[in-house]
């Protein structure tokens, strides 16, 4: 007998990753549920993410920072920096795989976490941590890969749900950063749910001001969840200037 009750877990108090003076928390759907796949598909449309095979979402105690964010792709308009971004990368060969392991695709997101989270704990990555993060048996995990002249440059690990696309983690070579992958993934994800016929592509938690997240709002228009319900964030009056 199906069950549509879903069941959640929070977690105990530990280190924020964005906040050192912070504490966080989060909430858990179990994890065991046979129907996780089909809560994730809701969770993504009610602000919750997921990491390997855990779909949270923050609920810390005296903190709201972390805010989710999506790009609603049929108004999305790229700005200058994003066309030249594009034109930068018109060299790349850009295929949608299947989400499995390689020792090539380990070897750039261990190079990658070791320049990006240099003694964060994260850069001494071990092949299991690869697969335990990024996708699960029931996630509906895609590897989209750019490659140069055969060289793998980077993967964006990219959920396709029916609530639109889930841009997980993107990892790409230290070396080539003048190409600007991080925002050339976004950039083709959008592309990716247009052809496919998906209202959003979501990224996760975004945080004012905050130098590793801030970034999510160069995407424009974009919606933020406020009170349970999707908005679009104005922009600051600097923002309106620019």
């Amino acid at each position: 007998m199906r069950s549509d009750i879903v069941r959640l877990f929070q977690t105990l108090p530990h280190a924020c990753g964005y906040y050192a003076d912070r504490e966080a928390q989060n909430l858990v759907i179990d994890p065991a549920s046979p129907q996780l796949s089909n809560f994730y598909e809701l969770g993504l449309q009610r602000g919750y993410r997921r990491a390997g095979s855990h779909v949270y979402v923050p609920h810390c105690a005296q903190c709201r920072a972390c805010v989710a964010c999506r790009i609603p792709v049929s108004t999305f308009a790229m700005d200058r920096a994003q066309r030249r971004c594009v034109k930068r990368n018109t060299d790349l060969q850009v295929d949608i795989l299947p989400a499995r392991y390689s020792d090539e695709r380990f070897d750039l997101y261990r190079r990658y976490l070791q320049w990006r989270h240099p003694n964060g704990g994260m850069d001494n990555a071990q092949t299991d941590d690869f697969s335990r993060f990024l996708y699960t048996e029931w996630s509906p995990t895609q590897f989209v890969e750019f490659r140069h002249r055969g060289k793998l440059l980077a993967v964006a690990v990219t959920d396709f749900c029916r609530a639109g696309l889930s841009s997980v983690y993107t990892f790409y070579e230290p070396d080539v950063v003048d190409r600007g992958l991080g925002t050339f993934a976004i950039l083709e994800q959008i592309r990716i749910a247009r052809e496919f016929g998906l209202d959003h592509v979501y990224l996760g938690f975004w945080i004012a001001g905050h130098p590793k997240m801030d970034y999510k709002i160069r995407f424009r228009p974009i919606e933020v969840l406020r009170a349970g319900e999707w908005v679009v964030l104005e922009k600051s009056p600097r923002e309106a200037r620019a």
